[in-house]
């Protein structure tokens, strides 16, 4: 049984040191629970969908909301899935201090990350476009 969840977080350290490490450690766990997904951050917000077994995500997630790096773990979308959308990373990557903020702009209400004021679905088409933008790095 597939699974994909979707979660916001703010993180409590904002360094790229601090970013990086979560990164490399779901690419170093994350392939042997066959998890995939992609990690955005701007602002300090995380926005992060993992894809995977019921368990192991259900896992994961539990692991995640206890983690001393994130504060108000928040779930925002959690679905059934046939097939995953993105199984070609097992983490990847998108900075959105990088990007247009036309992207952001086309799914809120400012030019921000801010998956805490719109739905879990319109933060699950922020991911789905980033990708088809090729805005998603780190692709393993």
């Amino acid at each position: 049984m597939l699974v994909r969840l979707l979660y916001c977080s703010r993180a409590v350290d904002t360094s790229p040191a601090a970013i990086e490490s979560i990164l490399a450690q779901a690419r170093q766990h994350n392939p042997v629970s066959g998890i995939t997904g992609i990690l955005c951050y701007g602002g300090g917000i995380f926005l992060q969908a993992i894809e995977g077994g019921r368990m192991q995500v259900s896992d994961l997630f539990g692991h995640i909301q206890k983690d001393d790096r994130h504060k108000d773990v928040a779930l925002l979308h959690y679905e059934e899935i046939l097939e995953r959308r993105f199984g070609g990373w097992t983490m990847g990557q998108v900075n959105l201090n990088k990007l247009n903020h036309s992207i952001l702009l086309k799914y809120s209400e400012k030019p921000e990350l801010d998956p805490y004021a719109v739905s879990g679905k319109v933060s699950l088409a922020l991911l789905e476009d980033l990708m088809a933008t090729a805005a998603i790095c780190g692709r393993v």
